[in-house]
């Protein structure tokens, strides 16, 4: 019913987040090759076996592409299951294969961010609280960080440093749709005259530096969080108005 994507069937392999790929774009390739180097550093990426968004991707909590304290923990990167596979009990079977492999590995845990509003790219709270995840650290405006302990040792929690830069995207190619909308945003702000500069998080040390709980995909204007979620035009030129920039 599941299946691991690893090296040996990665390239034979539909990467589910990347189902949504137009034609022309290399969006899989990206998402592919940025999975080719955590393989080795711990990787695991399990799908259902269907043409559809039903998968868990977690790593070793010390090679997360997180602001996190953490050295013996198992980090979810994403916990998706979409569509028509909804309500089959899928990401409970997805989580506890999940939870059954930190405890072989002799993990203290199992973390996973949240938030308690409803943000692009992150899982429900209420269902992992409800599966026994709870919060062991907040970030404003509304990012969690929860927990499923395994053993008795100490909990994990948020590392994050101030935003420097007035405008500025992170990024990182764990999602295969992050740098299309980030290179478009730029394009937009300077068409107004703003000077919007783009990270693209390569490593778990340059994630610790920015100043988000969510390196996939942050947004800050005048060095103030904006949002999560992959921006279109239309949207962006709004969030430009509000914050009063043209």
């Amino acid at each position: 019913m599941f299946k691991i994507v690893n090296e040996t069937n990665l390239e034979e392999e539909h990467i589910c987040c990347a189902l949504s790929e137009k034609k022309g774009e290399k969006t899989t390739s990206l998402k592919k090759n940025w999975m080719t180097h955590q393989f080795d550093k711990g990787l695991v990426f399990k799908k259902l076996d269907v043409r559809g968004k039903v998968f868990i991707e977690y790593i070793p909590s010390e090679n997360a592409f997180a602001p996190i304290v953490s050295d013996n923990d198992m980090y979810i990167n994403c916990l998706w299951v979409s569509g028509k596979f909804k309500n089959q009990g899928y990401a409970d079977q997805l989580l506890t294969s999940c939870i059954d492999d930190a405890q072989l590995k002799n993990k203290d845990g199992v973390i996973a961010l949240s938030s308690t509003k409803k943000r692009h790219f992150l899982s429900d709270p209420d269902h992992l609280k409800h599966y026994g995840f709870h919060v062991v650290d907040t970030y404003p405006p509304d990012f969690e960080l929860l927990y499923y302990p395994l053993k008795k040792a100490a909990k994990p929690y948020f590392r994050i440093k101030n935003c420097i830069e007035d405008h500025i995207s992170y990024y990182s190619h764990q999602c295969p749709h992050t740098e299309k909308y980030a290179l478009l945003i730029q394009e937009v702000a300077s068409k107004y005259n703003i000077e919007l500069q783009l990270k693209r998080i390569n490593s778990r040390d340059e994630a610790l530096e920015v100043p988000c709980p969510f390196t996939t995909y942050a947004l800050f204007l005048d060095r103030n969080f904006v949002t999560t979620e992959v921006l279109t035009e239309k949207k962006f030129v709004k969030i430009l108005e509000k914050h009063m920039l043209i």
